[in-house]
């Protein structure tokens, strides 16, 4: 029976755009020379004064070659390999693929339940046919180990060990440090069905196909026997039941939603991997499932959504109910379908394909000179980081686009284009048929890139740091068009891909004020906002193109100038990036550019979802747009709602927002919710799990499954959402203030005589994270610039569950004697002046020296090295990278730390003993002197914001 579609939800995301190109052959070069091009290498020494340089040469070419360098004295041996080539050669493009003919391997329709299930965490490879008459199993790697060298940044110490603390900790609040990865969800969560007894199987009807052969009621059997409800650890729900009654599931305060998240590895145990394209309904399109009933007999299946029966061309053919447990997409929740032959036949990947991508830092030329040794330094350290496959390329950018040659071994050489305008097409001729090297192997090129780095200058005219003239936009520009190769010529729809993600790094001080994109120096300009609005699309459509090149663009900023990041947002939006700002081009940047290079991402992503009938997607929020009709698989009676991925990154997630449409009848609901996008490895991956809750109309019992962590990240996305100015920011605050009282009205209870509501008790922890959310950096005041608020704003409405929750409710861990670490509530009554404390704040980590423990110079060096060590482990695999600020008691760097405190000090003894156990370990001296030493100001605490809004403080869990 075919479902009538619902509405299409309101999906957070830019309008769509053209379907992602389809690669053909590369054509032969024609046959060009540029005899405009000219070359030339004054030599001046690297430390003479940049005034004694000669003027550059006008533009009479597109294209001016210098060398302001001095050649080093390098040993030959020590000399990368020219790779200078006749004139009359076509020219090597090493950026785009080289031509596979080999085709498609035939498959059998008929497979055995034992082939290709494979462990996710075998760490093999995709291997090629050996012949024709001889074929290889295919085996897909998921290990994400890599032999790239240890950065000197990414490696902590041994973390310290912790110790249990008084209050028992929340589940989120785990010691594992890995918080950004799925591997940690599985672990820190406890699913529904855990740790009881399984859901019973409901029977199905009987069902007739086409009306032409009725099937008895025993040759259906249902694949599952007893799997665990929502065991996903890419699914979180608000809730682990759904209410069946439609006026208290669609209440708005409370809302039922999920977190989904593309994730990176499954943990073992979570999802099976299999090497063929997955079974579909004919009729709607949805996966074939563990909820799905099977005939025996014949392998056909029956969809869980419209009912449909649909053959699997004899593949599910078992003997018994057991059998059927064999196949690894009828006995998991989560299933992962690997298929390697579609679009590169044949490939064979290296360690780590994603290590043979290129990387195009993007630098900005006009910093002065004290901020400039930083960015040198922080670039020194990336290049030796890299593993010697990848592929690197630097540009630098002012008033002009430099493009620096590799193939010069002991000079920094460049190629000048003018930034003003977008680079024509005689200089890109220029460029990708001329003799230079614009992107090398770090094996061959480390030295020359230690030279080019060494030969950046700092800006020498007197100009205001924002009023300096830098063509960003070109020279990203530039860049994609080296990345692209000479098929930039072919008509775009014919783009050849490259073999994974490619990556462009934008090291910018400044806004884009100069050339394409770019807006005034000046706030003040008549024309300014019509500038910026050409400036924000023209940004866009850069970072569309850059998406359909399967580039991605990440703007990693730094200094004390203003960036103007809603000019800059769109470009790294729109191409799947992220932009990241920095206090400066030191430690946090360098980490930050090391990570961002390293991340593993797909492509051509897509995010589809299906619910059973009663249950309506409203909205969906994160890192996509709603998909165009062309790019959908179009079936029958097909009613999921479909996202166009901007970027595919394990650590992203997708907010969907549900509805019930009339009172459910059903005793169980299903979710699917399935990732379809190209991986590292060029191979077609579809993840899809499938998720069974139970429905209940007694609220006790809703309340009890509803996971207020998870329903607080998800409140706060949609929150975040609406909060684009400041001014926004102070709505929202309002807005938390009536969504708090409005769940205390429906859901809680007014006890006795008080004329204060009760808050329900099964979500006691709700209240207070959301305290810290209208307080804290996303809606509160602490932030000093708009322009931090944008970016923090951005990161959080993308992020993964684990750092959303950080960037919301930090976590408070205290030293303790022995390298110990004891986890406390956020409060200010953990500034104890002879601790030690370690604030994680997601985007911040803070580390607190008591006034006390600061005057014994031993103890403080070694609990400051403990609590480093410990902020360097929690945030080991996080991106964007945080700050790491340490600081003593008093000192003006302590009100970062202060005001993302719960200020409890105002609340009665008896309310600060309950909601912080850990003073009763406190002398009564103790507590005097801990009492005097807060200053008084007028935020209230939480106990004190639940009075004012009329509402009874929950107790503590």
């Amino acid at each position: 029976m075919a479902n009538n579609p619902p509405p299409p939800p309101h999906v957070v995301a830019s309008p769509p755009i053209t379907p992602p190109p389809r690669p053909e052959k590369r054509p032969i070069p024609p046959a060009f020379s540029s005899p405009s091009t000219t070359r030339f290498s004054p030599q001046k020494p690297m430390d003479s004064n940049p005034k004694d340089h000669p003027t550059q040469p006008a533009f009479s070419s597109p294209i001016t070659r210098f060398s302001p360098q001095k050649p080093l004295d390098l040993n030959p041996k020590d000399q990368p390999i020219p790779h200078s080539l006749p004139s009359s050669a076509t020219r090597f493009s090493p950026q785009n693929p080289i031509d596979s003919d080999l085709k498609d391997q035939p498959s059998s329709s008929m497979r055995s339940p034992y082939d290709n299930h494979k462990n996710p965490q075998d760490p093999s490879f995709l291997t090629p046919p050996r012949s024709s008459s001889e074929t290889v199993p295919m085996t897909y790697r998921t290990s994400g180990k890599t032999d790239s060298p240890i950065s000197q940044f990414n490696s902590p110490p041994a973390p310290p060990v912790f110790s249990s603390p008084l209050r028992p900790a929340a589940a989120p609040f785990s010691p594992s440090p890995a918080l950004p990865q799925p591997r940690a969800l599985l672990s820190s969560f406890n699913f529904a069905g855990s740790g009881g007894p399984s859901l019973p199987t409901s029977s199905l009807p009987i069902h007739s196909n086409g009306g032409t052969t009725e099937l008895q009621t025993d040759a259906l059997v249902n694949s599952n026997d007893s799997v665990l409800s929502g065991a996903s650890p890419h699914v979180l729900f608000s809730a682990h039941k759904v209410l069946k009654q439609k006026k208290l599931g669609s209440i708005p305060s409370l809302g039922f939603s999920a977190l989904v998240s593309p994730g990176g590895e499954s943990p073992l145990g979570s999802s099976q991997t299999v090497q063929h394209a997955p079974h579909r309904c004919v009729n709607c399109g949805a996966y074939i499932n563990l909820y799905s009933s099977i005939v025996p007999s014949s392998g056909e299946w029956k969809c869980i959504f419209c009912k449909n029966l649909n053959s699997s061309n004899g593949e599910y053919r078992a003997a018994s109910r057991e059998d059927l447990k064999n196949w690894p997409e009828l006995s998991s929740p989560t299933v992962d379908y690997i298929d390697t032959g579609n679009k590169r036949p044949g490939f064979i990947p290296v360690s780590d394909s994603r290590m043979s991508a290129p990387i195009f830092l993007v630098i900005d030329e006009s910093l002065d000179e004290a901020v400039l040794q930083h960015l040198q330094s922080s670039l020194h350290a990336f290049v030796d980081s890299l593993h010697p496959t990848t592929r690197i390329g630097v540009i630098s950018y002012g008033k002009t686009v430099s493009v620096y040659d590799f193939s010069e071994a002991s000079v920094a050489s460049a190629d000048l284009l003018p930034g003003n305008k977008s680079p024509t097409q005689d200089s890109l001729k220029a460029l990708l048929y001329g003799t230079g090297i614009y992107l090398s192997p770090v094996h061959a090129s480390l030295p020359v890139a230690h030279t080019i780095f060494s030969s950046l200058r700092p800006y020498n005219h007197n100009l205001p740091e924002v009023s300096r003239d830098r063509c960003l936009g070109t020279a990203v520009e530039v860049a994609l068009a080296i990345i692209r190769g000479p098929t930039a010529e072919i008509p775009r729809g014919s783009v050849k891909r490259s073999g994974g993600n490619c990556r462009i790094l934008v090291c910018a001080g400044g806004p884009n004020t100069y050339g394409p994109g770019s807006v005034p120096h000046s706030f003040g300009h008549p024309n300014y906002p019509y500038m910026e609005k050409r400036a924000l699309k023209w940004m866009e459509h850069l970072g569309r193109e850059a998406r359909l090149c399967d580039t991605v663009v990440d703007i990693l900023c730094a200094g004390t100038c203003p960036v103007r990041t809603q000019v800059l947002q769109p470009l790294a939006k729109s191409s799947g990036g992220v932009l990241v700002l920095h206090d400066d081009f030191g430690e946090a940047f360098g980490v930050n550019l090391q990570r961002a290079s390293m991340r593993a991402s797909g492509s051509h992503g897509m995010f589809e979802i299906r619910c059973s009938d009663g249950i309506l997607v409203s909205r969906v929020i994160g890192p996509g747009e709603e998909a165009p009709s062309d790019a959908i698989e179009t079936f029958k009676d097909d009613s999921s709602t479909c996202i166009q991925m901007l970027g595919v990154e394990e650590t992203q997630s997708f907010a969907v927002s549900m509805e019930t449409k009339s009172d459910i009848k059903d005793d169980h609901m299903l979710f699917q919710f399935a990732f379809r996008y190209s991986n590292i490895y060029q191979a077609e991956v579809s993840r899809v799990s499938t998720i069974r809750l139970p429905t209940t109309d007694n609220l006790s019992a809703y309340l009890a499954s509803v996971q207020p962590e998870v329903a607080t990240v998800l409140m706060a996305k949609k929150t975040l959402l609406l909060a684009r100015t400041s001014s926004d920011a102070l709505d929202m605050r309002v807005a938390v203030d009536e969504r708090v009282k409005d769940i205390a009205v429906k859901f809680g209870s007014v006890p006795g005589k008080s004329k204060l509501h009760q808050f329900p008790k099964e979500l006691s922890t709700l209240p207070e994270n959301l305290f810290h959310l209208r307080r804290g950096p996303l809606l509160g005041s602490i932030i000093g610039h708009e322009d931090e608020r944008s970016v923090l704003r951005n990161i959080f409405l993308n992020a993964s569950f684990d750092l959303s929750l950080r960037m919301i409710a930090p976590r408070c861990l205290m030293h303790r004697e022995g390298g110990t670490f004891e986890e406390l509530p956020a409060y200010d009554l953990a500034m104890q002046s002879d601790a030690a404390v370690v604030l994680d704040h997601g985007t911040d980590v803070f580390i607190w020296l008591g006034a006390e423990l600061a005057t014994q110079e031993a103890k403080s060096a070694a609990a400051l090295a403990a609590c480093r060590t410990l902020a360097e482990e929690l945030t080991e695999q996080r991106f964007p990278a945080p700050r790491i600020l340490a600081f003593k008691e008093g000192s003006s760097q302590a009100r970062y730390f202060v005001s993302r405190l719960i200020p409890a000090h105002k609340d009665p003894p008896y309310e600060q003993e309950a909601r912080f156990p850990q003073l009763h370990t406190l002398s009564r001296e103790q507590r005097e002197k801990l009492k005097s030493s807060f200053l008084h100001f007028d935020d209230f605490s939480f106990c004190e914001w639940m009075r004012s809004l009329k509402l009874v403080p929950p107790e503590p869990s």
